[in-house]
This record gives structure tokens, C-alpha cells and sequence, in this order.
């Protein structure tokens, strides 16, 4: 009930949020809900269908991603003063913003299940001259417990990465073994800020100690996942190279070059995928270091070190666009000068990707925003022009796609060249 109240009385751009989120989990389960029924209406095409489902993975994982990135930026999971004392503190906030998701989610499933239903006929009579029939099985009864195990696929992910980013992480003990704060995975406090002392009272267990004068947090460290992620890269590639070598005949259909191996194909795309994720918040590091090096002045400083303190909550989110626009231009790549016949599922299923990787982009550059405002505020009232805090966001913004956009065309190229053999 708290849950419902308070996504009722929140900002209209949170809603609107909210219901990207309902819609992507309605798109990523009429997928789903179509795979099952191409199973129904091919029962001995069970390889098929097993591809099918795990093509599906692909907008389970983006839409899991985006529900993720709004629960991060909801403004009803940050802590306020007194929210503790009336029974809200830092894991109650957490369940509710889990809660939160979970209802966008189903909301989104339980439309996914209405227009399946209508499709298929079973509400007000076959739609469309029943030209959907081939993956709907509208001639069989649709098996109500698989359906709805389908559908809770992503509520239940959303719910439960929601919960984990933004568990509760205490942050050890300050000097003389003085608690420190409880850090909240909520935006301004997702636990990538660096530890916060406690108080400025004296401690009752330490009388004789003076009170803490609030220092300064030390710098964040680099984050070290470019190793990681080049390797998970160059695993990624070596995979689609593997598969690329079924020999199948190449054809108008987009799946026939990977007739042989689509599950290969689906796998180093998604190892190449988490690679580039994992590379990401390093490589937005590296490029706040480079505008700050050789002797920078105070527009490349300001703008480094925003990018670096912005690098691991956007690092990602760029990883993955990356990965999503490398797979699509090497698409585009393999099949240049021929007509590709992309059925309605496939360009769903595209689309989907590439929104949810967009608006999970877009999401946590607001809550980079967010959690700058107090230094963008005392920026402001020290004096600086609000032009030059706009250069800085127009040059950090020019330096990730100065960087992105090569890294992009090379994995696209070097995936590509092994399947346009």
C-alpha cells in the first residue's frame, strides 16, 4: 500500500519513467509469450524453439537493465531526515522501491498476456484474418501455468537487481572505531561516493577524542575493468568467429547465415556485450584523465574530474549503447545490398534493445545530474558562469563520443568479418 501511494504521488517524468519500464516488460513478454507459442504449433521443432526463447534473453537482460537504472533514480528511495523514526530507514526504503518495480513490471506482463490473448482470438475473435497464427497457436488452449511462469520472468529479476543495487552497504568504522554512516544504493548514495563519517558530535565511548571535522573523502579509485573487460571482449569475438563457421548458405533471411550456429552467434554477441559493459567505466575514466592532462585549464579540469567521479554510473549504460550499436552496424555491415526479411518479432525484439539501452543511458545521466546538483549549486553561488558549467558537460559529452564512436566501429568491423566470409 505505501508502495502504491507513493508512485501515485510522484512527479509526472517519474511516472513517465515508471512507464517505460511497463512498457519494455511488455515487449520483452509477448515475446516470450510468442515463443511459447511457436512450441505450441511446432512441437517437433524443439531446437528451434529452444532458440527462439534464448533469443529472448536479450530483452530480458535490457529491460532488467532499465528497471534497474529508474529504481536508481526514484526519488522515493532517498533517505530523508525523520523517515527513520516513522519505521523508513535505509532496508525499508530498499523493499519499497523493489515493491515499485515489481508493480511497473507486472502491469507491463499483464498487457503483454491481454494483446497475446487478443491475437491469438480468445477475447473478441481472431484479429487480422489470423495471419499470426504460425507463432500464436491459436488452434491449441494456451497452458495458463507456463504462460504466467513466462510473465513473471522479469518482475522478479527487476525486483530482485532493484533490491540488490540498492541494499544497504555499511561503509566499516571511522577513527578509534567510530561507526561510520550507513551508505543507501540510492542515487547521491549508491556506494560508489566514497565513505562518510558520522556525525561531528563527540563519541560517548570516547570523550577525550575532539569531534570529527568532516574531512574531505578521499578520491575514488580508478575502476579496474579494462583488463577484464578486453578479455571478455576478445572471448566475445572469438565465439561469433567459431560459429561463423557452420558453412550455412547465406540467404534473405536474418538468420540464415547463423543457421548453423545461432546459439554460438547469440553468445559471443553477449560476451562481447558484457565485455564492452565491464570496459566502460574504465574507459570513461581514462578519458576524464586525458582532458586533464598537459597542463589543463579550469574548463578541462572541471570537466575530467566530472567524468571521472561520473565514470562508474555511466561507464555501463555506454558500454552497453556500444555494444548495441556495434551489433546493429555489423548487421547492417554483413548484409549491405541485400534485402534482409525481418519478421514483426525480430524488429520488436531490436527495437526493444536498442530503446531499453537508450533510456537506461539517458536515466543515469540524470542521476549523475542529481547527485551533482549540491556541487553544481555551490559552483553557482561561488561565482562560476553557468556557460562555462554548460562547455564542461558539451566537452565531456564531445570526448565520450570522440572515444565511443571508434571503439564502436572496431568491434563492429572485427565482428562482422568473420560472418561476411
Amino acid at each position: 500500500m505505501l508502495a502504491l501511494r507513493l508512485a501515485r504521488g510522484t512527479h509526472p517524468l517519474v511516472q513517465l519513467r515508471r512507464l517505460l519500464v511497463a512498457a519494455a516488460s511488455a515487449g520483452t513478454g509477448f515475446l516470450l509469450l510468442s515463443a511459447l507459442g511457436y512450441a505450441m504449433a511446432h512441437p517437433d521443432a524443439s531446437t528451434g524453439s529452444v532458440l527462439r526463447l534464448l533469443w529472448c534473453l536479450a530483452p530480458v537482460a535490457a529491460s532488467v537493465h532499465l528497471a534497474v537504472a529508474v529504481a536508481r533514480t526514484d526519488p522515493g528511495t532517498r533517505p530523508r531526515p525523520g523517515l527513520a523514526a516513522v519505521g523508513l530507514g535505509p532496508g525499508r526504503l530498499m523493499a519499497v522501491s523493489a515493491v515499485t518495480t515489481a508493480l511497473s513490471t507486472t502491469l507491463g506482463s499483464m498487457l503483454a498476456l491481454l494483446v497475446f490473448l487478443h491475437l491469438r482470438g480468445d477475447l473478441t475473435g481472431m484479429p487480422f484474418d489470423g495471419s499470426a497464427t504460425d507463432f500464436l497457436a491459436a488452434d491449441q488452449p494456451l497452458p495458463l501455468p507456463a504462460a504466467l511462469t513466462l510473465l513473471l520472468l522479469v518482475p522478479l529479476a527487476a525486483s530482485l537487481a532493484s533490491a540488490v543495487a540498492l541494499r544497504p552497504r555499511s561503509v566499516g568504522r571511522g577513527r578509534a572505531g567510530r561507526p561510520r554512516a550507513t551508505v543507501v544504493g540510492a542515487p547521491g548514495t549508491s556506494g560508489d561516493s566514497a565513505p562518510v563519517t558520522a556525525g561531528s558530535a563527540p563519541d560517548a565511548d570516547h570523550p577525550e577524542l575532539p569531534p570529527d571535522p568532516q574531512p574531505l573523502a578521499p578520491p575514488l579509485p580508478a575502476p579496474a575493468g579494462l583488463p577484464w573487460g578486453t578479455a571478455v571482449i576478445a572471448a566475445g569475438l572469438a565465439v561469433e568467429s567459431y560459429a561463423s563457421r557452420s558453412g550455412a548458405a547465406p540467404g534473405s533471411d536474418l538468420t540464415s547465415r547463423f543457421a548453423g550456429s545461432p546459439a554460438g552467434v547469440l553468445g559471443g554477441w553477449a560476451l562481447t556485450a558484457v565485455g564492452l559493459a565491464l570496459a566502460g567505466p574504465a574507459i570513461t575514466h581514462l578519458c576524464g584523465w586525458l582532458l586533464q592532462a598537459v597542463r589543463p585549464g579550469a574548463l578541462r579540469l572541471l570537466a575530467g574530474r566530472g567524468l571521472q567521479g561520473e565514470a562508474r554510473r555511466i561507464g555501463r549504460p555506454l558500454g552497453v549503447v556500444c555494444a548495441v550499436a556495434s551489433g546493429a552496424y555489423a548487421v547492417a555491415t554483413v548484409y549491405a545490398g541485400a534485402r534482409p526479411s525481418i519478421g514483426p518479432l525480430s524488429t520488436l525484439g531490436a527495437l526493444l534493445v536498442a530503446g531499453c539501452a537508450v533510456a537506461t543511458l539517458f536515466t543515469a545521466a540524470l542521476e549523475t545530474k542529481q547527485v551533482r546538483a549540491d556541487t553544481t549549486a555551490a559552483l553557482l553561488r561561488l561565482g562560476a558562469p553557468a556557460s562555462v558549467l554548460r562547455s564542461a558537460a558539451l566537452l565531456r559529452a564531445g570526448v565520450l563520443l570522440a572515444v565511443f564512436g571508434p571503439l564502436t566501429w572496431l568491434v563492429a568491423e572485427l565482428a562482422a568479418m568473420p560472418l561476411a566470409r
